[in-house]
């Protein structure tokens, strides 16, 4: 098995995670404007508590977006740092499966609409399913106006809205059985879904560790599908 670390700060929390010898331990604080001081102490305090060094590594997960412009840089910037001195591979995973994982980790939510707010009266939207112990996008991610945004039309059965776009909860026309507004990605989360992108060999090297803003590619809204 291989030994894996995870970071993530596209949102207003700030985490890490560790996979080595089939065990995983984390960190993770909501702090706001604090990632840039608080991340590479948490990643070493995580690391020491578990004795390894970081030339242990095998690879390193990250939250690529979309997020917060200023926080999703911080963790690329990290990665990249970590990669290239130790040459080890990254694996970008995607903030809304992150949150997806997590609503089904702690809410045994099998089908998610994950939401992040994305400011400027929008939304970063994404739609997941659960195939086997993980969570699975089915459709695309985009940026859109909460009104605009959408279920999957051929997956029946119940979703559970997850993020904090579900701020905007009156203003998107989508039925859900529960939501909560109040969650947040969390490295333990791209760990896993880490884990499962090493196994089916998708590693990248260093410099293909890169941002998704969704925001970029978007010249107007569009529905999600």
């Amino acid at each position: 098995m291989p030994t894996l670390l995870a970071l993530d700060t596209a949102t207003e929390a700030c985490s890490v995670a560790l996979l080595h010898d089939g065990q995983v331990t984390s960190h993770y604080e909501v702090i706001p404007r604090l990632h840039a001081k608080r991340l590479l102490p948490m990643v070493q305090a995580l690391l020491s508590e578990a004795g390894v060094t970081t030339a242990a590594l095998d690879g390193i997960a990250f939250g690529r977006g979309p997020g917060a412009f200023t926080g999703v840089r911080i963790a690329v910037g990290v990665v990249q740092g970590l990669a290239f001195a130790l040459e080890r591979p990254v694996l970008p995973i995607s903030n809304l499966a992150a949150l997806a994982q997590r609503a089904w980790r702690e809410r045994g939510a099998e089908q998610v609409a994950a939401a992040i707010d994305a400011r400027m009266d929008e939304v970063y939207w994404g739609c997941f399913v659960r195939d086997g112990d993980e969570m699975r996008l089915h459709g695309t991610e985009a940026v859109l106006p909460p009104e605009y945004a959408a279920l999957p039309p051929d997956v029946a059965g119940d979703w559970f809205g997850a993020g904090t776009g579900w701020g905007y909860a009156e203003r998107i026309p989508v039925a859900v059985r529960g939501t909560d507004a109040s969650l947040l990605p969390h490295a333990l989360d791209i760990l896993e879904l880490g884990r499962h992108a090493w196994a089916r060999g998708e590693a990248v090297p260093a410099d293909e560790a890169q941002p998704i803003y969704l925001r970029d590619n978007v010249a107007t809204p569009k529905r999600a599908v």
